[in-house]
């Protein structure tokens, strides 16, 4: 009978986790102030065509720039896996609170017929969004997988959410304008509220990704998943 099989470290080593950390720090600041740039556009923009969405748009910035703040506060410690669970738990709320504003002003809309207004600035900055989000938050998400932090892969993905939407944005401006079929942002906007609830529950129960790699252990045969992975988080970056 053959014995157990040896441990296996898991992980990059220590100077590659100091990279990873630095460079996480790095996109969660690019993510902190292309928000807060966003948020100011679009809310000035929306209050002035008189927008629900541009003004909601503004409003999911805000959120994101307090997950990535989370995520800063995080990894500005020497040991940034002890803050893990409580930057999580900042995170999963700031979904929560996304799909709750995201749901209840879809609701107002196609109860109201609150139609989204015109907007050339709120056009140009959609687009704008659509062509850098997802490429940080990308970034960030190869980062945080490989560094094994799970409020970075939760952040990231509050990054695509924020990408999700502003697809919504401009094809609910676009096709409002187009067609006058006001009601198809609010509708999409819904969908993206479920999503962010998913993502929220996940975030809270810490399945964003694998448990930090570099306190994993496992004996496990070679070709099964380590513990602490879920979902094909650690197999790629899907």
């Amino acid at each position: 009978m053959a014995g157990p099989l040896p441990l296996l470290a898991l992980g990059p080593p220590p100077a590659r986790r100091a990279v990873l950390a630095r460079r996480i720090r790095l996109f969660v600041a690019a993510t902190i102030t292309y928000n807060v740039v966003e948020a100011v556009i679009a809310i000035t923009a929306g209050t002035a065509a008189s927008s629900t969405a541009l003004i909601g748009f503004g409003l999911d910035s805000v959120i994101e720039v307090a997950s990535a703040a989370a995520v800063a506060w995080q990894f500005s410690g020497t040991d940034h896996e002890r803050r893990e669970r409580t930057a999580l738990r900042i995170i999963a709320v700031s979904f929560y609170a996304l799909a709750a504003y995201v749901t209840v002003e879809s609701a107002r809309a196609l109860l109201g017929n609150d139609r989204a207004e015109h907007s050339t600035v709120g056009l140009v900055l959609a687009a704008v969004s659509l062509a850098i989000m997802p490429v940080l938050s990308a970034a960030q998400r190869r980062a945080g997988r490989e560094l094994g932090s799970a409020s970075a892969v939760a952040d990231s993905k509050q990054t695509l959410l924020c990408t999700y939407l502003s697809a919504v944005l401009l094809a609910g401006l676009a096709v409002n304008t187009l067609f006058g079929w006001w009601w198809a942002d609010p509708i999409a906007a819904l969908v993206i509220a479920a999503v962010a609830v998913k993502e929220g529950r996940e975030a809270w129960r810490g399945d964003a990704c694998c448990a930090p790699a570099a306190a994993l252990r496992t004996s496990a045969a070679p070709g099964t998943a380590p513990a602490g992975c879920t979902d094909g988080c650690c197999a790629g970056d899907n």
